[in-house]
């Protein structure tokens, strides 16, 4: 249940009807439905009872109203004793984060982060995803960037909007540099440069529809970075995502997307049930008022 949630339902409760709550808070009337819904479902009992001159709370909808108002104030005031001591909230944020389009985003969050705490430091380690859960996993990173898949049970989360779409990075002298796109028919013969994330890498030999060792595949990496300098040197085309930094940083290069289409997205994740630091909480915080706006 997040806090979110609770706002929502106090606002509902508070206007009596749905349309002029959805106008308070600033969202769509099936969205705030929706969310009054699912916590009506996530509690197994009915709030409020919807009718012609407006809803009206049940007897679990009053008692959960003064519950709700109850933690919300809390978390009101717990927000207001941060922002009371911003000067001194101090101490390390480890981020581990894969290379994706997402990282523009995860770079604004710092930047504003750090200029309302300035004595907050953070460590980034930039490694694949798989080794960026495992980070999360060891309590050795307190905020991943992830690519999905992910398992939703064990992280609190939030989804970019921006999709991540895979292609193929070549030289542009490359007799396939002039496609618009890529077809499996097209580069199944190619020298190929593949991750060595393992889901990744099955579903791309999937979408090729060749056996693994069928395929010329004289490299394979964890970081797209150091594998541009041997796309540049002519070792072979890398199958990469157009979001990864290094795409957009090697000479002579060109990404051709392939088809049929292949997209996955970034998501900014946090352990579920983890005892965090007041300065990981308060940016934390800053994601959740990120995800709000995004929904």
């Amino acid at each position: 249940m997040e806090l979110r949630s609770l706002r929502y339902f106090l606002t509902t409760a508070a206007e009596g009807n749905i349309t002029r709550a959805a106008d308070v808070l600033h969202v769509t009337q099936p969205t705030l439905s929706r969310q009054l819904m699912d916590l009506e479902k996530e509690l197994g009992t009915t709030l409020v009872l919807r009718g012609k001159k407006g809803l009206t709370l049940t007897d679990d909808g009053l008692f959960f109203r003064q519950r709700a108002e109850e933690i919300v104030e809390l978390a009101d005031l717990l927000e207001q004793r941060f922002a009371e001591k911003s000067d001194i909230v101090s101490g390390i944020i480890n981020i581990g984060a894969s290379e994706a389009i997402g990282s523009r985003m995860m770079a604004r969050l710092i930047r504003n982060f750090s200029e309302k705490y300035p004595l907050v430091q953070f460590h980034l380690y930039n490694e694949m995803a798989d080794s960026v859960k495992d980070r999360l996993d060891k309590g050795l990173a307190d905020i991943g960037l992830l690519l999905e898949p992910i398992d939703v049970h064990k992280y609190e989360y939030l989804r970019l909007a921006q999709k991540e779409t895979w292609g193929i990075l070549l030289r542009d002298d490359h007799p396939l540099a002039g496609h618009e796109v890529i077809t499996p028919e097209d580069i199944a013969d190619c020298s190929l440069i593949l991750p060595l994330r393992e889901k990744v890498r099955e579903d791309i030999i999937n979408w090729i529809g060749k056996e693994e060792k069928d395929l010329h595949i004289p490299l394979s990496y964890t970081l797209l970075s150091n594998a541009v300098l041997l796309v540049e040197e002519g070792l072979g085309c890398a199958f990469c995502l157009d979001g990864a930094i290094a795409v957009h940083g090697g000479r002579n290069l060109k990404f051709i997307p392939i088809y049929p289409e292949k997209t996955t997205r970034s998501v900014l994740a946090w352990k579920k049930n983890q005892l965090f630091s007041p300065a990981t909480s308060l940016f934390i915080q800053e994601i959740n008022m990120m995800r709000a706006q995004i929904r």
